[in-house]
């Protein structure tokens, strides 16, 4: 059995597979696991994504499953390890991006990382130690209102200082742009100097292969997605490279399913709306005890084997509303659960196919399906790919973090999973 290289920890499920598809697209064959797997688990891969939903909850208890992760790959042997947090670097004032790098760093008994969430790809770039959401600040963005991890300094050197016990540093553009070396020197200086975590600029995806290179012997890398890509070639040939997103073609009806309130979320089921069948759910029939649940998925049968959208997806104005109603902790639940009998409801009555969008709503889904491990496919969009669930009765699904994919997204993804290898 081949022994997995590279292990990484994510701190939500459309982080994962988005993390996963930048490592399939260098030619590693990628599984990624709901949680972290039972102890003695092996699973046969070069790269290997433990899926936490840890982004949110307190930060002793994200330490404690990312150390638990921590055990279970090396276990498996890995050589090196990655925290992936969102490239958007959702945290709050006490973390949890600070404490969990910390908390790894302690246990691999080293003493520096990069923290790197760019993704130019999908327009996050670090100048100067700023994130930039497309051409604005990321405190510009819109992430600025978000529910739960609101991002209002959109200095990340600022915003990882108040959340470590660690000196925090930076690493610029302009030595990133010399090369590799360059990029050792400056860690050699940032260490002599105490620093432990350094903030590393990324303009380009031509940035991500350098810092990848230059990264190539530390134990641990924390980042987003895009840090992965110059990854890959650090461990030489991979053997089954031009094949690592192959997955078979799997049979049966498709649904999508929608709680992200994101911008581009919005835009993808408006977009679904304007020609196809929906059904909307919504928080405050959920408080009233409406039977939504039943009602979606009878709404889903009506139309037989036509691809539905089931939606909890609304503007800002229309969640901040629930949220005053019923609490920002119960309405969230409310949805995340509904939707998630729904999934469960639509399975039992023969649908295989998923399309789900919303890291919280992406990581209900799944565990109502019980899905333990994905096996990662081709790209659909930038940080989406197709995926297929390992066990007795395959699954495709696409799990959408809400900010990613173009408008047309979800008919896309339909058409991906249609299709197999």
């Amino acid at each position: 059995m081949t022994k997995a290289l590279l292990g990484c920890i994510a701190d939500d499920f459309t982080g994962a597979t988005d993390l996963a598809n930048m490592l399939v697209r260098g030619g590693m064959r990628t599984v990624q696991t709901i949680g972290v797997p039972a102890a003695g688990t092996e699973i046969e891969a070069d790269a290997l994504v433990v899926a936490l939903k840890s982004r949110t909850i307190p930060a002793d208890e994200a330490v404690a499953q990312s150390l638990e992760a921590l055990e279970w790959l090396r276990a498996q042997g890995c050589r090196q390890f990655l925290f992936k947090y969102c490239s958007t670097f959702d945290s709050t004032e006490k973390g949890n991006i600070g404490p969990v790098a910390d908390a790894l760093l302690d246990a691999l008994k080293d003493d520096f990382t990069i923290a790197c969430p760019a993704f130019p790809e999908n327009g996050r770039t670090i100048f100067r130690g700023n994130l930039f959401v497309g051409d604005v600040l990321l405190n510009e963005s819109g992430m600025e209102n978000h529910p739960l991890t609101p991002m209002t300094d959109p200095n990340l050197v600022r915003v990882l200082q108040r959340q470590t016990k660690s000196k925090v540093g930076l690493i610029r553009y302009d030595t990133i742009e010399k090369g590799a070396d360059a990029v050792h020197e400056k860690i050699a200086a940032l260490r002599a100097d105490g620093v432990r975590l350094a903030i590393a600029d990324a303009v380009s995806d031509a940035d991500l292969y350098v810092l990848g290179e230059a990264c190539s012997e530390l134990k641990l890398i924390t980042g987003g997605s895009g840090i992965a890509l110059g990854l890959p070639k650090n461990f030489g040939q991979l053997a089954d490279a031009a094949h690592a997103s192959d997955l078979p073609k799997i049979e049966g009806k498709s649904v999508v399913l929608a709680g992200s309130a994101s911008k581009a979320t919005n835009a993808q089921v408006a977009e679904w709306l304007a020609s196809k069948p929906g059904f909307r759910v919504e928080p405050m029939a959920l408080s009233r005890g409406e039977p939504v649940v039943e009602q979606a998925i009878a709404f889903a049968k009506q139309h037989g084997d036509e691809p539905v959208l089931i939606y909890a997806t609304s503007s800002h104005d229309e969640v901040k509303a629930a949220q005053k109603e019923l609490g920002v902790e119960k309405a969230g639940h409310l949805v995340e659960a509904a939707l998630a009998s729904i999934a469960r409801g639509l399975r039992e009555s023969g649908c295989t196919k998923f399309v789900v969008a919303g890291g919280e709503t992406s990581g209900a889904v799944v565990q109502a399906l019980d899905v333990r491990s994905l096996r990662i496919g081709p790209q659909i969009d930038p940080g989406v790919p197709a995926t297929q669930s390992i066990g007795h009765e395959p699954l495709a699904l696409a799990l959408k973090s809400g900010n990613f994919g173009t408008v047309d997204f979800f008919a896309k993804a339909l058409k991906a999973l249609d299709g197999g290898a």
